[in-house]
């Protein structure tokens, strides 16, 4: 059933630390400028330090006196060192964190490869946060009370298919089915986690899932800007201001999974309008394939083996 929920029922997060990858445009924007107006202390994962800065100054000038914490610092997903050196640095100075907003993401770019050989969609929106959720797990685990973590993924996920003879699309690449093979990743990781916690008895920090529906943001112009083509670009923006709601509300999914009392375990969450593309968040159905629990489990295989990050529950310590 859609619910009515938005921003004006956040809790107070004045206590909370939350991690949020592309926290400096579009829905991570709209996200941390939410979670702030609330008093939340955000670590802004950003590829660019100058647009972090930019962005976490924008939010300072209008919300002067909420006591949030803005700290911007810089994560590039499409590079494991880069992801390995931010978490390193979120672990030497916090002891704890509340939540980790797995958003950030690239869409329908042509093909190329990330630092470490990654066909780029695959290696920033699944391969980037596998790592990075890794690296911060402890910490998520360390939490007083419960802790989330929210992973974001697509509409676009009921097309995907996990190709695992040709998972870099080296030998055929289209790049909306590579979009599409990520999005579903996103899901089949965050349902998968949600599983191993549950195995090693770890029951305060929960994995769940959202998507925004159709939001206007910047995510769809880069696939147009990378192909050089005026026309794309034109046809995507004239898509946006006709059928888009704004990155405002595609981010209240995100903002209910990372917040609302009523968000559980392994769940997914939308916008529950017109064709979930718009409106406020309900829970939601995914696809078949994002609940295949054997699918699941050789991604995660196969994601160890191309991150490195090895995943070890049986270390982690639970508050008492």
């Amino acid at each position: 059933m859609t619910t009515t929920w938005n921003v004006d029922a956040m809790p107070d997060c004045s206590e909370r630390t939350v991690v949020i990858t592309g926290a400096n445009s579009g829905l991570g924007y709209e996200a941390t400028k939410a979670l702030a107006r609330q008093g939340a202390t955000v670590v802004m994962a950003c590829r660019s330090i100058q647009r972090g800065e930019q962005a976490a100054r924008e939010i300072s000038d209008e919300l002067p006196d909420t006591g949030a914490t803005l700290e911007i610092r810089q994560c590039d997903l499409s590079s494991l060192s880069s992801v390995a050196d931010f978490a390193a640095s979120v672990r030497e100075e916090y002891d704890a964190l509340d939540a980790l907003c797995n958003n950030a993401g690239v869409m329908a770019i042509p093909r190329q490869e990330t630092e470490d050989g990654f066909e780029m969609q695959l290696g920033v929106n699944h391969l980037g946060h596998f790592a990075l959720t890794g690296h911060l797990l402890s910490l998520l685990v360390a939490a007083d009370g419960e802790s989330r973590i929210v992973t974001h993924s697509s509409g676009a996920h009921t097309a995907g298919e996990i190709d695992f003879a040709d998972l870099h699309s080296e030998d055929d690449y289209g790049k909306w089915e590579a979009y599409s093979q990520s999005k579903l990743a996103n899901l089949l990781f965050a349902f998968e986690l949600q599983r191993r916690l549950e195995q090693a008895g770890v029951t305060d920090t929960i994995s769940l899932a959202c998507h925004p529906g159709y939001a206007d943001t910047n995510l769809q112009y880069r696939g147009p800007e990378q192909m050089g083509s005026r026309l794309r670009y034109g046809m995507m923006k004239a898509m946006n201001a006709v059928a888009a709601q704004s990155a405002e509300q595609g981010a209240l999914p995100l903002l209910y999974a990372t917040t609302a009392a009523e968000a559980e375990a392994g769940a997914y969450y939308g916008p529950g309008g017109l064709f979930n593309m718009r409106g406020t968040p309900e829970r939601q159905e995914p696809s078949d394939a994002a609940r295949d629990e054997s699918t699941a489990q050789r991604l995660w295989a196969v994601s160890e083996e191309l991150t490195g990050v090895s995943y070890d529950f049986d270390d982690l310590t639970v508050p008492a």
